[in-house]
């Protein structure tokens, strides 16, 4: 899976920072946060590129990986929700340690970046993760995500393992979510979840993942 993204370097005190960005922004892709749980909403390419970027945050554990989504249109059938608002994401490895309340500085200094293609292990091919579930529950498993919200943005942070085993709930969304649209009228409604009971949420909330073909813009 080729994947171009945009590298972008910012400077906040002594520390430098690099920021991975998708090439091109990801239009049809909503994330909500509802306080007790998130919703995110995509289209299939949106979801194929979320899913690239989630294999890139397991590769890149030096880099912030940020996903600029929260000015986005809702899907048509999707009405607002009182209370409720839009984010965006920042994917992350714990051994960065980085403050999320920096995030909103380091994001005003990010510079226009410079572009790059990379390519990814397709999911099932060589290369590819295999995915020990009964693993995800045994007392000592760390691999878990851990999740802030500042700056009207979600910190999605984990280890390496947990990332790349976790990319495929978007590349399922990708995958199987135009076919089952068309052919469910009655019920179009096609999604995946990191759910509690998957051993993969520490510090974390549910993220509701559907397919959406129909959007406002």
């Amino acid at each position: 899976m080729k994947l171009p993204i945009t590298i972008h370097q910012a400077r906040l005190g002594s520390m430098e920072f690099k920021v991975i960005r998708p090439a091109r922004p990801l239009v049809h892709a909503v994330l909500v946060d509802h306080d007790r749980h998130l919703d995110a909403y995509v289209d299939q390419d949106a979801a194929q590129r979320i899913g690239g970027l989630w294999s890139l945050a397991a590769s890149s554990p030096r880099s912030l990986v940020h996903l600029p989504m929260r000015a986005n249109q809702s899907p048509s059938r999707e009405l607002p929700e009182e209370g409720a608002r839009q984010l965006d994401l920042v994917l992350l490895h714990h051994s960065l340690q980085f403050a999320p309340s920096s995030w909103k500085e380091v994001r005003r200094r990010l510079g226009p970046g410079r572009p790059q293609t990379v390519t990814l292990p397709v999911p099932g091919h060589p290369g590819a993760a295999v995915v020990d579930h009964a693993a995800r529950h045994y007392r000592e498993n760390r691999d878990l995500f851990h999740q802030h919200v500042h700056a009207e943005t979600l910190f999605m942070t984990g280890s390496a393992k947990v990332f790349r085993d976790t990319a495929q709930h978007f590349l399922d969304v990708a995958r199987h979510g135009p076919g089952y649209v068309p052919v469910h009228p009655n019920y179009p409604h096609f999604c995946t979840e990191f759910h509690s009971n998957d051993g993969i949420l520490g510090d974390a909330r549910e993220i509701h993942i559907e397919y959406c073909d129909r959007w406002d813009s």
